[in-house]
């Protein structure tokens, strides 16, 4: 079991890396084609629409992943098929009622936003690329239980690859259709973000295609298990329903908590930044952080995001079998990967901030800065992500609601003020510490529950802490040195500066990880083997 927890998680794990990588190579020309201004639309057309999104179809794929899995553990393979077939048509219900709430609702969300005549956007400008991307909650929906379904039979790569396709036909399309609008008609940036936007509702299609192409696939295996199981159990429809939607409900918030928190800048930004004369610039910096550093930071983030996908089901076939111990050993397996390979990407977003921002997208002080200021909140993300996957494994979700909710108003209470007093990086602040409220007591819920305690972790905690303090050094005065030779100039000399500073690192890291035998027995026997043929003891 502990092999397909490491299987499962490196499938999510490469699907969502490639998957978030394109979701942020692809701003490189679509910032190019419609510049700084036009790209601040588009975040203000995702963010509710995100919202919306999570609202409607966030939970279910965990929520129906963990149904599936609970009854498949118990031989039941009738009940999880019967789930599948009526979810179909919910999933549309609220796919359908979810798009038409955010296209009744889109003037009244623009004017949240709109604040100041000075803002560089109209009411009308925001209403109408909203609108435009309502279109994509009619197919997403049935994209998620298809992808919760197959998880609950172990089953990671269709969620993995769908997710590739639909992203990659999304930006095939973004990029083709913000071109020709622009530089083939000789129309405005601002049309051609309306039509980038409905393309969410063309990569959902394609994502459907490619979840129906392995439905095909596996659906002898799948006719197979459901032969020769025992009838559906008496449980009914309804009763099916009241136990999806209790699980729904802490996934919708896990799902929705960073769109709220970005909805919650979204809707007090601008007013705050108004407050302290500085709305004529409140647009911008709001972009550089809800949207264009926002994507960078989330990076980092896949790792847990990939964990919490593929812990749900595993700790919860643990769980229902009361497997104390191997319950135990998958926390300290997720907890030490996680930490080990999402710290040092966040310290090299730290290092290389005006590296980074210049080869995505300009060079820009203000925006390294902010990237540089929010890089440190992504351990945060991940944190609160694998912790409310481990309530819901163990059947917490009270508490992932509680915790959840507790973090979101504090984040709304100090948000304004600390805005007044910080600009952008007191919103960052902010949600920080609403995420580090949230985190700390999911914690302290897991170890009373669990009766967790393991002082392993802790020490490769500590470990991992120093290896990366010595690999910030290195990097750092690669860096200072670099800079003192040339300061670069554009983005494919910042690119060369970024590679070079990354290759620094990962060889500090990976060195350090390997002498001292920390990536070998996190990672297994496989590179245990690999790790000595290179020289390094096991």
């Amino acid at each position: 079991m502990a092999s397909n927890l490491i299987k499962g998680t490196a499938i999510l794990t490469i699907g969502l890396f490639l998957s978030k990588a394109l979701g942020l190579l692809y701003v490189i020309p679509f910032y190019a084609i419609v510049g700084e201004k036009s790209v601040g639309l588009y975040q203000y057309a995702y963010i509710p629409y995100n919202l919306a999104l999570a609202v409607a179809v966030s939970g279910a794929p965990l929520a129906i992943s963990k149904f599936v899995s609970k009854y498949n553990a118990l031989g039941d393979y009738a009940t999880g098929r019967k789930l599948m077939k009526s979810g179909m048509l919910v999933m549309s219900l609220t796919g359908l009622l979810s798009f038409l709430a955010l296209f009744a609702l889109a003037n009244p969300i623009a004017g949240l936003v709109i604040r100041d005549d000075e803002q560089i956007f109209t009411v009308q400008d925001i209403a109408s690329v909203i609108r435009w991307v309502s279109f994509a909650l009619l197919a997403v929906p049935l994209l998620s239980i298809g992808r919760g379904f197959l998880q609950g039979y172990q089953k990671f790569e269709p969620t993995s690859v769908s997710q590739l396709i639909e992203q990659i036909v999304r930006i095939v399309v973004v990029l083709a259709g913000a071109f020709i609008v622009v530089n083939v008609l000789g129309l405005s940036p601002r049309i051609a973000v309306q039509f980038a936007v409905f393309a969410a509702f063309i990569g959902a299609l394609a994502g459907l295609w490619s979840l129906y192409h392995y439905w095909k696939k596996y659906r002898d295996e799948f006719n197979y298990l459901l032969t020769n199981s025992p009838p559906a159990s008496s449980v009914s429809l309804r009763q099916i329903y009241t136990e999806v939607f209790a699980y729904v409900l802490p996934f919708v918030l896990v799902g929705t908590i960073n769109p709220i928190y970005q909805f919650v800048d979204m809707v007090t930004f601008n007013d705050a930044m108004k407050s302290i004369g500085l709305a004529s610039v409140s647009d911008l910096y709001l972009t550089k952080l809800n949207f264009l550093t926002h994507k960078v930071v989330m990076i980092p983030v896949m790792v847990a995001t990939g964990f919490s996908m593929a812990l749900i089901s595993i700790i919860t076939s643990y769980y229902t079998k009361n497997d104390q111990q191997g319950v135990s050993r998958s926390l300290d397996q997720t907890y030490q990967i996680m930490l080990f390979l999402t710290i040092p990407m966040v310290i090299g977003l730290i290092v290389l901030n005006n590296e980074v921002y210049q080869f995505l997208y300009e060079q820009d002080a203000a925006g390294a800065g902010v990237l540089a200021s929010y890089a440190p909140v992504a351990i945060l993300f991940a944190m609160f992500t694998v912790t409310a996957a481990i309530l819901q494994g163990i059947d917490h979700h009270k508490w992932i609601v509680f915790t959840s909710l507790l973090g979101l108003l504090v984040k709304m209470i100090i948000n304004i003020p600390l805005i007044k007093l910080f600009e952008t990086n007191g919103a960052i602040l902010a949600t920080a510490i609403g995420y580090s409220v949230a985190v700390g007591i999911n914690l302290l819920v897991i170890k009373k529950a669990l009766n967790y305690k393991s002082q392993m972790v802790i020490r490769r905690l500590v470990l991992i802490l120093i290896f990366n303090a010595i690999m910030f050094a290195g990097v750092w005065l690669t860096t200072k040195g670099l800079n003192a030779l040339h300061v670069p100039v554009g983005r494919w000399q910042a690119l060369l500066y970024v590679l070079i500073g990354t290759g620094v690192g990962m060889a500090i890291y990976g060195f350090l990880s390997f002498k001292s035998g920390l990536a070998q027995r996190l990672f297994g026997d496989r590179l245990t083997r690999i790790a000595q043929r290179i020289g390094f003891g096991g």
